[in-house]
């Protein structure tokens, strides 16, 4: 782990000093702070200054811009005293790995758990729920972020250290065991990075280096992120890379890359990853995109977040139609939509929406493993005024639907954190943000639903949790069932059930997985079959409220949820034939 002497932070050498580098192109000097005492840095050119010195682990330390202001690390590794605190030196890696030949897990075999650490207890509560989830059957923990951000409490996506695991999650070397214990348990862990915005507290980059930022553009959630300048994109990678590396992490999910308008930074992204690796790792590299951009899944990406079929799976099980739901919405268009999904990967491939937004490229020649499908997740979930779960949102058998097909489909599952056993905690918005940001957020979120016709009343809108109200987090909290919980165990037994399915029937020849077409049965109901090396797999879901007649072909009916037959599916319904040829 000793420094290259390209990267920026707080390395450790061979020699026992530590190399201290910052990029501050703004500035004429810099000097580090280190014990009380300044040292120059030297300038290397191109806004880059350096310096080699002793600097056990746990030394405070800051940066002196022009002999004045004094800014923490931007690439600090650890942030014991938060975001407005001295970031602090981190020693060699001397973590025991207990897993050392660890090569990670096949993409076919993923059956992902997106988790909240902050609400599974930190790195530690969530190692201790390891096990439960082993058994279940679920293959890869997904993190959500997991970077510095201001305050104890926050989704993750407001952070502003993207080198250094939150303090309020727990040490970095508690992460690193969360990982080894992971991999103990023949679990992959992704984690979600934030590449395209800092969040609004704590992030002081402008002031010495703001060629970090473009000025011709914005992000909905702060000043846009200018990959046109080497040093910033060498700054993301290199994160990429430290996560890979020291963390041992077998993948990452980049965040809304669609606000990174940079396709050479993309490109070079996973270009240096898998070439840090080699081939003896599997590691994986997943993309949110609003774009739609399939030419990324053609090789230099795994897969992207599936939208397109949570928003159309949603609509038919709720009948919602406000926000980004009316792409979806209006008589049999989410029963078609999701059939292209089912068939062709995205739905909207370059076509205009109901909201006339063209988005998308065309995608039915790719398979279906290139797309993690979910009926729910974080955003799904988290972005309503009160955070229910399709649990509290529809009947008992249509949510069962929704985790079933999600799982029965050849794309790669996602599960968000107690979905399995259909939990009914909500999973709420929640910040911890001092005065007057705390204000901003709670009545910024507020206005956000007042173009909702449940919220048209400004009465109605106060009735939305406060985000920085700690009683907002705590009710988001997720526990695994207990023991006298009758009806989640037998929840889990049922999921368990569908997972050896997954294994048996289509895990083994998922990346060969092609279409064998769709069927729109009724405005809430779907046909779909698949071929695979060793015969097709056909299914049919009714989300509707009535009976549909469906014409799947004569096979081995490995599966019949709800009420059906032959001919005919009941409401809440899936029926799964594997027919061998």
């Amino acid at each position: 782990m000793n420094a290259r002497p390209e990267r920026l932070g707080a390395w450790p050498l061979a020699d026992g000093r530590t190399r201290f580098r910052l990029w501050s192109p703004a500035a004429r000097a810099v000097s580090l702070v280190l014990c009380g005492e300044d040292q120059p840095m030297q300038p290397e050119g191109d806004g880059l200054f350096a310096v080699d010195t002793l600097a056990p682990e746990g030394t405070p330390y800051r940066f002196r811009i022009d002999g004045d202001a004094q800014v923490p690390d931007p690439a600090s590794r650890w942030q014991p005293h938060g975001v407005d605190g001295a970031s602090a030196v981190l020693g060699e890696d001397n973590h025991a790995w207990q897993t050392p030949d660890w090569r990670g897990r096949p993409w076919h075999e993923l059956v992902i758990y997106e988790v909240h650490a902050g609400c599974s207890g930190g790195f530690e509560g969530l190692r201790a729920q390891l096990p439960a989830l082993a058994a279940m059957g679920i293959t890869a923990l997904e993190l959500m972020p997991v970077a510095q951000f201001p305050g104890r409490r926050n989704w993750g996506y407001d952070g502003v250290f993207p080198y250094a695991p939150a303090e309020a999650y727990g040490r970095p070397e508690a992460l690193k065991a969360l990982v080894d214990a992971a991999h103990a348990q023949g679990m992959a862990v992704l984690l979600d990075v934030v590449y395209n915005h800092f969040g609004p507290m704590g992030n002081l980059l402008a002031g010495y280096a703001p060629s970090f930022f473009d000025s011709g553009r914005s992000t909905p959630w702060g000043a846009a992120i200018d990959f046109n300048q080497a040093q910033v994109r060498r700054f993301f990678i290199d994160n990429a890379l430290m996560w890979m590396q020291e963390y041992q992490f077998d993948g990452l999910r980049l965040d809304a890359v669609h606000a990174i308008d940079s396709d050479a930074f993309l490109q070079q992204l996973s270009d240096e990853v898998h070439a840090s690796v080699g081939a003896t790792r599997h590691v994986h590299l997943v993309l949110e995109n609003e774009r739609n951009q399939a030419r990324w899944l053609r090789g230099t990406y795994q897969a992207q977040w599936n939208d397109d079929y949570h928003n159309a799976l949603h609509v038919l099980l709720t009948g919602e139609h406000e926000g980004y739901y009316a792409d979806y919405a209006g008589p049999g268009l989410a029963a078609s939509l999701l059939a292209r999904c089912l068939g062709e990967g995205f739905a909207w491939q370059g076509q205009k929406t109901p909201r006339d937004v063209a988005r998308g490229e065309p995608s039915g020649d790719l398979p279906p493993a290139r797309f993690v499908a979910f009926a729910q997740n974080h955003d799904q979930v988290g972005n309503r005024a009160f955070g229910e779960r399709l649990s509290t949102l529809v009947s008992p058998a249509h949510a069962r639907l929704a985790t079933a097909l999600t799982v029965l489909v050849p794309m790669v599952p996602l599960l968000f954190m107690g979905e399995p056993w259909q939990a009914r905690t909500p999973f709420l918005f929640f910040t911890d943000f001092p005065p007057p940001l705390d204000e901003a957020v709670r009545e910024g979120r507020r206005r956000e639903f007042a173009a909702f016709s449940a919220f048209s009343d400004p009465a109605a809108r106060a009735s939305i949790p406060d985000p920085n109200d700690p009683q907002t987090f705590a009710a988001s909290v997720v526990e695994l069932p207990g023991a006298d919980d009758v009806e989640a165990r037998a929840t889990l037994a049922w999921f368990t059930e569908l997972l050896a399915l997954r294994r048996q029937y289509l895990q083994p020849g998922l990346e060969a997985a092609r279409s064998l077409g769709t069927q729109v049965l009724s405005d809430h109901a779907v046909q779909a079959g698949w071929q695979l090396p060793s015969g097709e797999w056909w299914l049919a879901f009714n989300a509707g409220e009535t009976p549909v007649r469906h014409s799947l072909p004569v096979g081995n009916c490995v599966l019949q949820q709800g009420h059906s037959d032959a001919r005919q599916l009941g409401p809440g319904s899936l029926r799964v034939h594997w027919v061998m040829r």
